[in-house]
């Protein structure tokens, strides 16, 4: 069963605050702090990428992907998305989504792979939420291309 936190972060990432394609620069770091810093981030997507992986919904999207490289890449997105001292140097949402035809449910189930992954680590529900607000303009550039 979903507690109230997640169903209410998967609804508003289903609603549409995803209306923007790309998100203004973050002006402080006290989300990257929130997170553990790099350290923390790098569990995050640890975290998530085992998930994905026991996740017969999605698993098969990432067949052919360069785990390697996606481990990376994210760890650069939330780290920049948080406000951290990095770079992302990975390609646009855009353009490393389409052809994959993404559905809305594909995209829901890895935003609760990310949310099991920041539960698993204790990271409180309020870092959660900013993180996966600052990620949901992304939606739009990654389902149905």
């Amino acid at each position: 069963m979903h507690s109230l936190p997640r169903r209410l972060a998967i609804l508003t990432l289903s609603l549409g605050l995803s209306g923007c394609a790309s998100t203004a620069p973050v002006a402080d770091d006290s989300l990257y702090q929130a997170l553990g810093g790099e350290s923390g981030i790098e569990r995050i997507v640890e975290g998530l990428l085992i998930n994905i992986a026991d996740n017969p919904q999605i698993v098969g999207h990432f067949a052919e992907t360069d785990i390697d490289r996606l481990n990376q890449k994210l760890i650069e997105q939330f780290c920049v998305e948080s406000g951290g001292p990095c770079e992302y140097t990975g390609d646009s949402m855009r353009d490393s989504h389409t052809g994959l035809n993404l559905t809305e449910a594909d995209f829901n189930a890895l935003v609760e792979d990310l949310i099991d992954a920041m539960q698993d680590l204790d990271l409180p529900v309020t870092a959660q939420n900013r993180l996966l607000a600052r990620l949901a303009p992304m939606r739009s550039d990654i389902i149905y291309r």
